[in-house]
């Protein structure tokens, strides 16, 4: 079966039509780089409604500088028990660390992704 995805609005489109198609027999999962849970300094304008209640099982892979959701903001969503979040150490929206500062390339991470 097949995974969809995408990676900011990719991955929020994907996961919006994740459902449907999961519950067709269609996909077996659902992945997503960097979600944009809010737009970058407005965290009152969440965009996570539709996965309150998400069905498909679901890996966010998540940078933790990440304006568009950090692992504090995106702790209180109360986000669907489907959804795991795979939080990369010192992230951004991209992915990618700060080397110096994290121990972390960008290669890393796109390890622990695959």
């Amino acid at each position: 079966k097949l995974i969809i995805g995408g990676k900011s609005m990719g991955g929020r489109v994907a996961s919006m039509v994740a459902d449907e198609m999961f519950e067709r027999g269609e996909i077996a999962g659902l992945v997503c780089l960097g979600y944009p849970f809010h737009p970058p300094g407005r965290p009152e304008q969440l965009r996570t409604k539709h996965l309150l209640d998400l069905k498909t099982p679901t890996l966010i892979f998540q940078g933790t500088r990440d304006e568009f959701g950090t692992k504090d903001e995106v702790a209180t969503y109360g986000l669907s028990p489907a959804i795991e979040v795979v939080w990369l150490e010192d992230g951004d929206h991209d992915l990618k660390p700060r080397k110096a500062i994290s121990g972390f390339s960008t290669a890393d991470h796109l390890k622990m992704v695959a």
